[in-house]
C-alpha cells in the first residue's frame, strides 16, 4: 500500500466538517465532494493490489478524484458555502496530488 493512503485518510478527517457545512447549503455539491475524496482513497487502495496498466489507471483515477475534491472546496468558497480552505488542507491536497503524479510516471 502506498504511504499516501494514510495521508488521504487524514485528509478525509480534516475536510469532514467542511463537507458537512457545504451539504447544508448544497447537498449535491457536498455529496460530490464526499464521493470524490472517498474515491481517491479507494482507488489508491485498489491500485495497490493491481498490476500493470490497471495499477496505473487506479492511480490516475485517484489523482483525478483528489483534484475534484479540491475543486469542490474551491467552488464552495466561491459560492460562499465555506469561508476558506485552511492552508494545511490545501497543502495536504497538494501533497496527495503531487505524490500520485509522481507514482504515475
Amino acid at each position: 500500500m502506498l504511504r499516501i493512503y494514510s495521508v488521504i485518510l487524514d485528509l478525509v478527517s480534516e475536510v469532514r466538517a467542511l463537507v458537512e457545512q457545504i451539504e447544508r447549503h448544497d447537498p449535491d455539491l457536498g455529496r460530490q465532494c464526499r464521493r470524490a475524496i472517498s474515491s481517491a482513497a479507494l482507488n489508491v487502495a485498489e491500485g495497490s493490489e493491481s498490476q500493470g496498466r490497471n495499477r496505473k489507471a487506479r492511480y490516475y483515477n485517484a489523482c483525478g478524484s483528489a483534484r475534484e475534491g479540491l475543486a469542490c472546496l474551491e467552488v464552495s468558497v466561491r459560492w460562499g458555502y465555506i469561508s476558506s480552505i485552511p492552508a494545511e488542507v490545501r497543502a495536504r491536497f497538494g501533497h496527495v496530488i503531487a505524490t500520485l503524479v509522481k507514482v504515475m510516471r
